[in-house]
């Protein structure tokens, strides 16, 4: 199997040095960069399988770092580690592409839960081996090679959370999906915590699909349950 690697950006050096040692001895490779635009040189420049990426920095905040992969079209994992806990600082880290948000002071093996579940999730080419997975429905398709979909010719593309959480409801379109199944099958874990957390992300790709978010065509809220996507834009 292919040895993970996983960029680390963030210019406190005691922080750096001890995710470094603690992703290495975790079985991945490790490359570090010590403020904003060195990190987003580095993302540019190599290939990489997953980022971590602290928001407050030098250069370039992660932030706009974050933002610039994305315009890059790199479908990179993105996890940022961030004093700034705030709902308004996720969302506004969620709306700039990443994946997962985690606030220090954090523990590390919450860290590496989230980043082995980040490279699970991010491994959408498999499912494309089997048959018996729904991608193309209605008005809806979607590539997972490329994490695009495309709605009534429209293409758009999609973060890697956006595609899963969009390929989860496509496997049940028509019905409704609970929290707690998107959250476990998204992120590998049910947390309360993270249900607001999903609700961005929802937020961001009925963005991408919706005709009119206002009156959304295809990705609907169930109350009290979850969501419910009708391809073919029902009601």
């Amino acid at each position: 199997m292919n040895e993970k690697r996983i960029l680390i950006v963030d210019d406190d050096d005691e922080i750096r040095e001890l995710l470094e040692f603690d992703v290495r001895a975790s079985g991945y490779f490790v490359d570090t960069a010590k403020d904003g635009m060195e990190g987003l040189n580095k993302a540019l420049n190599n290939t990489y399988d997953l980022i971590l990426l602290d928001v407050m920095m030098p250069k370039m905040n992660g932030f706009d770092v974050c933002k610039n992969i994305r315009q890059a079209k790199l479908a990179i994992p993105i996890l940022m580690l961030t004093a700034k806990g705030t709902i308004d600082d996720k969302t506004e880290g969620f709306d700039c592409g990443a994946d997962d948000y985690l606030v220090k002071p954090f523990d590390i093996q919450e860290v590496l839960l989230r980043i082995r579940v980040l490279l699970r999730r991010n491994q959408v080419e498999d499912k494309t081996a089997l048959s018996d997975e729904v991608l193309n429905v209605g008005d809806i398709e979607i590539f997972p090679e490329t994490l695009e979909a495309v709605i009534v010719n429209k293409r758009v593309k999609l973060t890697p959370t956006e595609f899963e959480i969009l390929y989860c409801l496509m496997q049940h379109f028509n019905n409704a999906v609970t929290l707690a199944k998107l959250l476990d099958d998204v992120w590998g874990y049910d947390s309360d915590e993270d249900v607001r957390m999903l609700r961005v992300h929802v937020g961001g790709l009925r963005n991408k699909i919706e005709p009119d978010t206002k009156h959304p065509k295809y990705l609907h809220t169930v109350t009290n349950v979850g969501y419910k996507l009708t391809p073919f834009g029902e009601g």
